[in-house]
């Protein structure tokens, strides 16, 4: 699939590695890795998605020589992974039951390193409410927000929304991706139905002061100091309607890297971004999303993905390309860094 973008090396702002350079030559392959399972499909919202990314991952990885096969927890049972001998999983799984933390803490309990972040790490990013409480502990900007819980509001407290965070206003379920579910509300009678999509998929609604500016997305690499941002992507989508169907299936979004965003900003975005991925524990790789202000120009933290996209689409291997990192070698780096929580590395 085509995509408008520009590409450009890395930005001032991302941090070098381990090893000194954002960009260096993928070395360990094939036999090294021994038998790994690419995780996905599953069960989620985001299914569809999943599949394709996986789908990537595993072309990448055989073409690096990896014993690599396909393994669909929505078809087979966790438990096969460990009687026939896979030493790693690469998790291409988003949403939940795959990026909230339950095949990561089932992984622990078989003991077989998978890429991302840890239990704790990827439940807390998976809930919108939950890092958004920690982010505001640490003062990290993010969108004013209300929570709205099944059962513990009525249609008049779903109304009066708007009064505390002001118009326009986003409402999405506290716990998916990929822009399912998500409704930008512009007057009054738009909140109950707003509310009823969200609530078809999660019981918890996240309603959340809208930020009117430029839509940016940091892709974030490594765990702890050795943590580094990649260059920050400014998406341009048409009518300013970045959803599922413009993120994966049109053409008619621009992806633009450089951002080309006023000098400093993205240096800025960056540091933000790594903080914020610090805080929550994340390792391995994630992405954080952001809107800035237009009239202020202050960066707005909305979520932060712990199992992003690895479609025709997405978005981080869009900025590893532009940072110097082809899709392959990409797959194959974040592969090297599986890890257990408790400390075991493969």
């Amino acid at each position: 699939m085509s995509q408008k973008q520009s590409a450009a090396g890395p930005s001032q702002g991302t941090t070098a590695p381990l090893g000194g350079s954002a960009v260096h030559a993928v070395t360990s392959v094939g036999a090294t890795f021994g038998k790994v399972a690419v995780l996905m499909g599953g069960a989620s919202a985001e299914r569809e998605v999943s599949l394709m990314s996986g789908g990537g991952v595993l072309k990448a990885l055989r073409s690096k020589g990896v014993d690599a096969h396909a393994f669909d927890p929505a078809e087979r049972d966790l438990s096969e992974l460990k009687r026939e001998g896979f030493e790693r999983c690469f998790i291409a799984l988003h949403g939940r039951l795959g990026e909230d933390g339950t095949v990561q803490g089932a992984l622990e309990l078989l003991g077989i390193p998978y890429t991302g972040s840890g239990v704790m790490a990827s439940a807390i990013s998976m809930d919108k409410v939950m890092t958004k409480r920690i982010w505001i502990s640490e003062g990290i900007p993010t969108p004013r927000y209300q929570l709205l819980r099944l059962g513990a509001y009525d249609r008049r407290a779903v109304i009066e929304v708007p009064d505390a965070l002001g118009l326009p206003v986003i409402v999405k379920p506290a716990r998916e991706g990929s822009s399912i579910g998500v409704t930008k509300v512009v007057g009054y009678s738009g909140m109950a139905e707003a509310v009823a999509s969200a609530s078809a998929l999660h019981d918890d609604i996240l309603c959340e002061q809208c930020i009117e500016g430029d839509e940016v997305t940091c892709p974030v690499l490594g765990h702890d100091e050795q943590a580094y941002a990649l260059p920050v992507i400014r998406i341009v989508a048409p009518e300013g309607k970045y959803d599922y169907q413009n993120k994966y299936f049109t053409d008619s979004t621009q992806y633009l890297v450089p951002a080309g965003l006023p000098p400093g900003e993205e240096d800025a975005i960056q540091a933000l971004v790594l903080r914020a991925y610090r805080v929550l524990g994340c390792r391995g790789w994630g992405r954080v999303d952001v809107m800035i202000d237009g009239k202020t120009r202050q960066p707005y933290l909305l979520e932060i993905n712990t199992s992003p996209g690895m479609t025709g689409h997405s978005l981080v291997p869009m900025s590893a390309k532009a940072a110097g990192i082809a899709y392959e070698d990409l797959c194959v780096r974040l592969l090297e860094h599986c890890a257990l929580d408790t400390g075991a590395s493969a």
